[in-house]
């Protein structure tokens, strides 16, 4: 992503003419102190990219800010005071509003912060040096560090020394993944990579919260599959998933999304990587902390693998579709797709994909009580008959109608067809 910088691009952005932060400025000004956006919604726009939310750095103190806020008709939300943090929401809009802060103690993970009037010891503490931009209400550019120069093309680089920045907050290690992945170009910085793998041992003091939202949001990344690789190369990726990774499997399976024209899905991601046929999801639900839901489309994987790699009709997509849903059926035959050596552009496994998509899924023709009307009593033998209907009833591709499955039935209970 190879960026022409142009500082003007700041001055026009639409986010920072709108009247709510124009409002949050204006009230911040009345303490006398200079506020100015920082980080993500500056960077990006000096990308040219779309920015998510506006945060604000201000010399004002939290009080300061909420008595501003306060006076200015603006709502004050104390959400972080012990690290400075107010939220204020103009016209339904929320900005968080932190007072400039200096490090006064860290543990890997917590630092007590002390509040300071300072811009260069605020933007000091930050982490990469693409993240310690400020501009004000009018989009004149504040870059303390020289930030600015690492955006074309991209580079993401620690602020100071990488060790002493990742001692600080060992979170920072995968940010540094996360980062280079959703921005830089080439290789990964050295020295940062290098801190990274010094630093390996207090990694194990990220939440596995944390590790999880950082790890997704890399594998929604276009250079997910040479990220992961330098992960498993500096000793993190096996750690956090508890298995072997596959990063070529994960290269094939955004290929395969790129020429099917499909939408990124972390969680299939997550399963080109890390998960194998009929492997136990467990640990890795447990690592990751995964939903329920979550581990179902994991498992799901797991189970249908054999059956998706054997897929060579739509007769077969229709039974996996019927067994394990839309989604479990996608997913489980981008997976096998993407590790096995058919070509990522095969135009068969795509027209399969594609009918499994929009096959409607029918229901089967009968029912319990179509059962305990041939004489079957309640209990576990009316689910075996209609079991075996079923089976039946999907061999022969789901064309059989409810009279055809109601002499199936009766045929199988009274004329020794077996249940």
């Amino acid at each position: 992503m190879t960026a022409h910088l142009d500082p003007e691009r700041l001055c026009r952005a639409p986010w920072l003419k709108s009247p709510a932060l124009q409002r949050v400025f204006a009230a911040l000004a009345a303490t006398g102190k200079t506020s100015r956006a920082v980080g993500g919604a500056v960077r990006n726009t000096l990308l040219g990219e779309l920015i998510d939310d506006v945060d604000i750095a201000t010399a004002a103190t939290p009080d300061e800010v909420i008595a501003a806020a306060t006076s200015a008709g603006l709502t004050a939300i104390p959400t972080g005071l012990q690290h400075g943090t107010v939220t204020v929401v103009a016209d339904h809009t929320s900005f968080e509003v932190t007072t400039l802060r200096r490090d006064v103690a860290t543990d890997g993970r917590h630092a007590t912060v002390a509040f300071t009037e300072d811009w260069a010891l605020d933007a000091s503490r930050r982490d990469f040096t693409i993240n310690a931009l400020y501009c004000d209400a009018d989009g004149m550019l504040f870059d303390p560090l020289g930030g600015a120069g690492d955006l074309a093309p991209t580079r993401v680089r620690f602020i100071g020394d990488p060790r002493a920045r990742i001692r600080e907050d060992y979170l920072r290690i995968l940010r540094f993944f996360r980062f280079s992945a959703r921005y830089a170009e080439g290789a990964l910085d050295p020295s940062g990579l290098q801190a990274c793998a010094a630093e390996r041992d207090g990694f194990s003091r990220v939440s596995a919260e944390r590790v999880r939202s950082e790890l997704l949001k890399i594998l929604a990344t276009s250079r997910a599959p040479d990220i992961c690789r330098a992960m498993q190369s500096n000793g993190f990726l096996v750690p956090i998933l508890g298995t072997a990774p596959s990063p070529l499997r994960l290269q094939r399976l955004i290929e395969i999304e790129a020429f099917a024209h499909l939408a990124v899905d972390h969680l299939r991601r997550l399963a080109a990587l890390a998960i194998y046929p009929s492997n136990e999801i467990d640990e890795l639900a447990h690592r990751l902390r995964l939903s329920n839901q979550e581990r179902k489309r994991l498992d799901t994987v797991a189970r249908a693998w054999g059956a998706a790699r054997a897929l060579v009709d739509t007769a077969g997509v229709k039974r996996m579709v019927y067994r394990h849903g839309r989604e479990g059926f996608c997913d489980a035959m981008l997976v096998a797709w993407a590790g096995d050596a058919c070509p990522t552009t095969s135009l068969p496994r795509r027209e399969l994909l594609k009918f499994g998509e929009t096959w409607r899924v029918p229901k089967l023709p009968i029912s319990g009580p179509d059962v305990m009307a041939l004489g079957v009593p309640a209990g576990p033998k009316v689910g075996s008959c209609l079991a075996a209907v079923e089976a039946w009833w999907q061999s022969h591709d789901f064309v059989p109608d409810r009279q055809a499955c109601l002499d199936e039935l009766a045929r199988r209970i009274n004329f020794g067809g077996q249940i």
